[in-house]
């Protein structure tokens, strides 16, 4: 089969202006970038505000494996597959990060003959939004250190700083350096670097709705701390402004197109196991005005990207999905059951019932590969019917939507409910029963222990924050916080070691272990193999 960069290239693609029409996206609510991209407009919302919206479908995993399960290939294939079928279907998917694109993965598109499109373009650089948040995030970096250079007139303690900068590059030596060096005027201190998709003004970005509501979540950002542990914010370094200027092209969602010429947002992306792990709302809500089938995907597995687009999203935005899609692959499956496909079909069979507890309907997407034998397909088929569970093979990487997704499509069709939507828990819950909530609920463990810290913190958190979210910062290679437990875990406990507050995205991100934020290259990245050819192509990024 041919790379997936081949596919794209040999790919006709349409200009994007013509596939917006089709969507009813008028051209003065365009700004194109090329021929094949562009941004839309905020006030497209207030034109369609009285619209109905389309139907919601949230596509999410098994836990992750080495392997992939190819989330991505399958979204983009049942937004083909529908509208094959004579459906109005858009899709709504992050937009890649640098580091994974030079580092492991070498790109974020989808795969084979389900991608979307240009995907050089959209794998480096794209629309610069990634750059405008890296920017607006060191330029608070930089303030606060201009701020005590200049005589420290809000008596900020350089030890009790909160905020870190950020890269969208894997680079491990900047994990952890030392900045203030330059001159005796300043104080020396340590300091963290993330990568840019673990910023909180990523995660700020993509739950805003509108550019005052960016501005409100700025202005009470905190930052740091004084000497005597009163808050600073963003608003009291005076920069919201500034801020909003380098983020104000950003906001506007991204539309691109999939190899068979149908409209994807690709906008924002943050990390799901720091922060929620899903696209922009303002994407969500623009596609809802817009289509009449919506397909999104949420980070890692069910247990981590799905419950915090069902806890977090959903209730921020008012969203109602009506079906899940859990895929599922053969290989990884015996990957969680060391070989056995029947013992790693539980690590499935775990994250339905999850699904189930929000009153959601759901369809099961087994993502056929090559070495998938018969016997273990009709295993898979019995399984799903001898259990009440919709199940759906899908080939979209190797035939695409048209022909590789019409048995997926259909069944999404077939399960769609209007039932209302059940989050674990209502933001208006005790800090504590949220946590236990989701620890208890989804991770099924048999109990948690904080630290002396962390409950310390949740303590102090209880009067001030009681209505913010809870962002669960766990390994996603597991069920359990400990990433070597695959499959199902017996009895297990949740260890919470730390909490951190961000504010701007109302979160209170527990941290059950050591949570990296600032990835690092493999002894072989990618890097090493892009090049750019003499007729101008890019080769090497898959």
């Amino acid at each position: 089969m041919k790379t997936d960069l081949e596919i794209c290239y040999e790919a006709k693609m349409e200009e994007i202006n013509k596939i917006a029409k089709r969507y009813n996206i008028l051209d003065k609510e365009i700004t194109n970038y090329g021929p094949y991209m562009a941004k839309v407009d905020l006030f497209l919302l207030k034109r369609l505000e009285k619209e109905k919206d389309g139907k919601l479908i949230l596509v999410t995993a098994i836990t992750p494996t080495p392997l992939g399960e190819g989330k991505s290939t399958v979204t983009i294939g049942l937004v083909d597959a529908l509208n094959a079928l004579g459906k109005k279907a858009i899709g709504a998917l992050r937009e890649p990060s640098l580091g994974p694109v030079f580092g492991v993965k070498g790109g974020a598109a989808g795969g084979g003959y389900a991608q979307v499109n240009p995907m050089v373009e959209l794998n480096l650089h794209f629309t610069g939004d990634l750059h405008a948040i890296t920017t607006a995030n060191n330029l608070v970096s930089a303030v606060i250190d201009n701020v005590i250079y200049q005589g420290n007139s809000l008596n900020i303690d350089p030890n009790k700083i909160t905020w870190k900068r950020c890269l969208d590059l894997n680079d491990r030596a900047l994990r952890e350096v030392e900045v203030g060096l330059s001159s005796t005027k300043e104080v020396p201190r340590k300091d963290n670097y993330n990568i840019t998709v673990a910023s909180e003004i990523m995660a700020t970005f993509c739950l805003a709705d509108s550019y005052e509501d960016l501005k409100e979540r700025l202005d009470r950002t905190i930052v740091a701390y004084t000497y005597d542990d009163q808050e600073v914010t963003i608003k009291d370094l005076q920069i919201t402004g500034s801020l909003l200027v380098l983020l104000k092209e950003a906001l506007k969602p991204n539309i691109i197109q999939t190899l068979e010429n149908n409209l994807f947002f690709v906008h924002g992306g943050p990390f799901a196991n720091i922060a929620h792990g899903c696209n922009s709302i303002l994407a969500t809500k623009m596609a809802l005005k817009l289509g009449d089938y919506i397909i999104t995907e949420a980070g890692f597995g069910a247990d981590l990207g799905a419950e915090k687009f069902l806890d977090i999203k959903s209730q921020v935005a008012h969203l109602n999905p009506n079906l899940v899609v859990i895929v599922a692959t053969i290989r990884a499956l015996k990957y969680h059951g060391s070989g056995s496909l029947e013992l790693g079909i539980q690590n499935l069979a775990r994250h339905l019932e999850t699904v189930k507890k929000y009153n959601v309907n759901y369809v099961i997407a087994l993502n056929r590969f090559k070495d998938d034998t018969e016997d273990e397909i009709k295993f898979m088929k019995k399984w799903a019917k001898d259990n009440n569970h919709p199940l759906a093979l899908t080939e979209v990487y190797s035939k695409g939507g048209t022909k590789g997704g019409q048995e997926l499509a259909l069944k999404v069709l077939e399960n769609l409910s209007n039932k209302k939507l059940k989050p674990i828990y209502k933001v208006t819950d005790d800090i504590y029963k949220k946590i236990e909530s989701i620890c208890f609920e989804v991770y099924q463990a048999e109990k948690i222990e904080y630290s002396s810290l962390a409950k310390a913190k949740l303590d102090s958190y209880q009067e001030k924050y009681q209505d913010f979210y809870i962002c669960m910062a766990k390994t996603p290679n597991s069920l359990t916080d400990d990433a070597k437990v695959l499959g199902i875990p017996g009895k297990h406990t949740i260890h919470i070691k730390d909490v951190r507050l961000a504010t701007g995205s109302k979160f209170i991100i527990c941290l059950t272990g050591s949570i990296m934020t600032m990835p690092g290259l493999s002894k072989n990245p990618k890097a090493y193999t892009i090049k750019l050819l003499k007729d101008g192509k890019v080769d090497g990024l898959s």
